[in-house]
């Protein structure tokens, strides 16, 4: 295919280079980085014109409208417009509303995995849109990932990864305050990995991307928390499910806590650049918050 890709940061630009080693015609634009190995256009219309399909990865729901403003009266009728930013519900529907109008189809697919992910084409799409449109785009989410799955209509997508990633802060900050705790008890953080991990507190935050350094697989704790998925991002993503659940009058305490916590993290102490796992570190340090309400005896 010929595939335009706006954005190419630190996702974008790995993501576009498995496309080109796959055979691809890809010219990408970014205003800002200029990657190796990506053949860029010097203006975003020059990029997309001819386009069967356009990928965009852009870091919010303004910027994705402003662009797809910007480039929906340039593409060709009835190419797709491929979104994998991880944005808000409502502006996924509305680019898609938009893309219908301009007699293009549109896809919000944004990708579960990180930075590693995007390099060796291992991501998870999360995908909102029309069947047909969907099955055109199949073949590059084959290339840049390992799972694509077809969540529903416009906005679908969106739903998907901001709820995934609502229980993913959740249950990262859980497994943070669970090592915290079992330092402060004396209990070996090897034995309290090989418990939780094959017991009931089994989840991805322990098994695959544990916060505490040396124990269990690979993971940033092992790189001084060198962001694998930034805390920025994770705080990103809650402020997303935050206002998801406003919008849909969704009860979701845990999730609301959660973007308090990333909050403080990011904004407070400045540790946004850092991996969102850093928060066992931090945590450690802490005393116990006052005041806290009595425990029934």
């Amino acid at each position: 295919m010929k595939i335009a890709f706006i954005g190419l940061g630190n996702m974008g630009a790995p993501m576009a280079r498995c496309l080109i080693a796959a055979g691809h015609d890809v010219t990408g634009f970014d205003p800002i980085a200029t990657p190796d190995g990506v053949p860029c256009a010097p203006r975003l219309q020059d990029a997309v014109a001819d386009a069967n399909v356009v990928i965009t990865m852009l870091p919010n729901g303004d910027i994705l409208r402003a662009v797809a403003g910007d480039i929906h009266p340039t593409m060709t009728q009835g190419a797709v417009h491929l979104d994998c930013s991880t944005v808000d519900v409502q502006s996924a529907r509305d680019v898609a509303q938009a893309a219908e109008g301009a007699g293009l189809f549109a896809i919000d697919a944004p990708v579960s995995g990180g930075m590693g992910g995007a390099a060796n084409g291992t991501l998870t799409f999360m995908a909102g849109g029309p069947a047909d449109a969907f099955a055109t785009v199949q073949p590059l989410f084959d290339i840049m990932g390992q799972k694509a799955v077809h969540c529903g209509d416009a906005g679908a997508g969106q739903a998907a990864k901001i709820c995934n990633n609502m229980i993913l802060g959740a249950t990262m900050i859980a497994t943070c305050e669970a090592f915290a705790l079992a330092d402060k008890l004396g209990l070996d953080r090897q034995s309290m990995f090989d418990v939780v991990s094959t017991s009931s507190g089994y989840s991805w935050s322990m098994n695959a991307y544990c916060p505490a350094p040396g124990i269990g697989p690979n993971s940033p704790a092992d790189n001084a928390y060198t962001p694998g998925f930034s805390a920025a991002l994770m705080l990103k993503d809650l402020r997303l499910s935050q206002q998801a659940a406003e919008a849909v009058d969704a009860d979701t305490p845990m999730g609301a806590r959660a973007t308090q916590l990333y909050a403080d993290f990011v904004e407070l102490h400045g540790m946004g650049g850092m991996d969102f796992s850093a928060m066992l570190p931090h945590l450690m340090d802490k005393p116990r918050d006052q005041p806290r309400d009595k425990l029934p005896s």
